[in-house]
């Protein structure tokens, strides 16, 4: 299988219109190599591109088709919405059935607000922690990503308490100066730096399970740890939950971990495959946001979008259906197993990561704790990788720093193929 003339084309041309050719850089194959396929259709867990080559799907749009492309009930209930209008910009009963079933799945959550993607989730629980707290700074962990809001693209300097430096121009000085960044797994660096700047950190955001470098669990304590300090410092403890939320257990991460915080950014999952994320926690803070209490800036037009909630909702009760967790689990294991099994046979000395329905596979022989040792991993080996699983019909996710997200329509036919295929890719790759 190789990219088709149609996509070469559709590639070519995109990039006379949009940046790179692409509107989320990540499509644009720049960490692997090569040119994007560019997609017709999906069904289930196989998506075809527009030159007819068909591929078993491991990023199922990064995460939130949890139930594969065009389940039947979803595309139900989207249709449903539709028919009745695309957007109101005024209440709906909807919405608050999807709040109220937030509110029942996951532990954390008193009050939410609906908004339309991950980053302005992140981006509006800081401002409101900010806002609660009086205080100023924030602190992030090194290789958690929570979007592209200026406070996050922030690097961590020579040492674990400098201060961020911008990490992307357009960055003012001042505000990467209030963005702390630690190592993550590191609590004791986060003592460190409650120490050096007293009463001044409003909110410490984390992945509770980091995703967006690959999969890195939290060591036994971390989030512990972060919740007693925290609450000590009364500074306030957002967990971005956007990949980890419904995914990792039915309440989250905080749910699996039992440590909850006081703020929670959800997206992906909740949303169904549409544009919808939320923000949401213990109800004294929430209370906040305008037009209540101290009202709190966040607006937006589109915001609790009818097709969007009626999506989210359907997926949500889907997932709240007797024994969903476990077929989840069991496919994402089957997968990670089969991925070690298939490293043993080729005598390769990588690592493979597995927790609830996430799975990675680093090119490295380290063990994975923080950005650090995700940086040893032969990012050119994961290309030459990648690319031959491509051409076998395996579509992964087109970076080393991704995890897959197997679905629950994954079969058990699918997840053999992919190993086999998987350990004809691991010989191509090779050489």
């Amino acid at each position: 299988m190789r990219l088709g003339q149609n996509s070469t084309r559709a590639f070519a041309e995109a990039q006379h219109y949009i940046p790179g050719g692409v509107n989320s850089p990540a499509r644009a194959f720049g960490a692997v190599g090569g040119d994007p396929p560019f997609i017709d259709y999906g069904q289930g867990s196989r998506i075809f591109d527009i030159d007819g080559n068909e591929y078993i799907d491991y990023v199922c749009s990064w995460g939130p088709l949890i139930f594969g492309h065009a389940h039947p009930r979803v595309v139900d209930a989207v249709s449903r919405a539709c028919s009745r209008g695309t957007s109101f910009g005024a209440p709906t009963t909807l919405e608050t059935a999807l709040a109220r079933q937030v509110a029942d799945m996951v532990p954390s959550v008193e009050m939410l607000r609906l908004v339309s993607s991950g980053t302005e989730a992140t981006m509006s629980a800081v401002r409101l922690a900010r806002g609660v707290t009086g205080r100023d700074k924030i602190v992030k962990f090194e290789g958690c990503w929570h979007g592209h809001g200026d406070s996050f693209l922030i690097k961590a300097g020579s040492s674990a308490l400098t201060l961020g430096a911008p990490d992307s121009p357009g960055i003012p000085a001042g505000v990467a100066a209030d963005t702390i960044a630690l190592p993550y797994n590191d609590a004791d660096a986060l003592e460190q730096a409650i120490r050096q700047h007293p009463d001044q950190i409003a909110a410490v955001i984390v992945e509770p399970v980091g995703g967006n470098m690959g999969l890195v669990p939290p060591r036994p304590g971390f989030l512990e740890r972060l919740r007693q300090l925290t609450r000590a410092a009364g500074t306030i403890l957002i967990f971005d939950e956007v990949i980890t939320g419904f995914r990792v257990a039915p309440g989250g991460a905080q749910e699996r971990f039992g440590v909850l915080p006081d703020l929670t950014c959800l997206g992906k999952i909740v949303g169904g495959g549409l544009p919808l994320a939320a923000y949401g926690g213990r109800r004294e803070y929430m209370e906040h946001v305008s037009p209540c209490g101290r009202r709190i800036s966040q607006a937006g037009t589109l915001s609790g979008n009818p097709l969007a909630v009626a999506a989210g909702l359907e997926q949500l009760r889907m997932l709240s259906e007797p024994g969903v967790y476990d077929r989840l689990e069991a496919i994402a294991t089957r997968l990670a197993e089969g991925m070690r099994a298939n490293l043993s046979t080729l005598c390769l000395d990588y690592r493979v990561y597995q927790l609830g329905g996430l799975v990675c596979l680093f090119f490295t022989g380290q063990e994975i704790v923080d950005h650090a040792s995700v940086s040893t991993a032969d990012t050119e080996l994961f290309g030459r990788y990648f690319r031959a699983a491509l051409e076998r019909g395996i579509y992964l996710p087109p970076s080393q720093y991704e995890c897959l997200f197997p679905s629950l329509v994954h079969s058990d036919e699918d997840v053999e193929r992919t190993l086999e295929i998987q350990l004809d890719a691991l010989r191509a790759a090779h050489g």
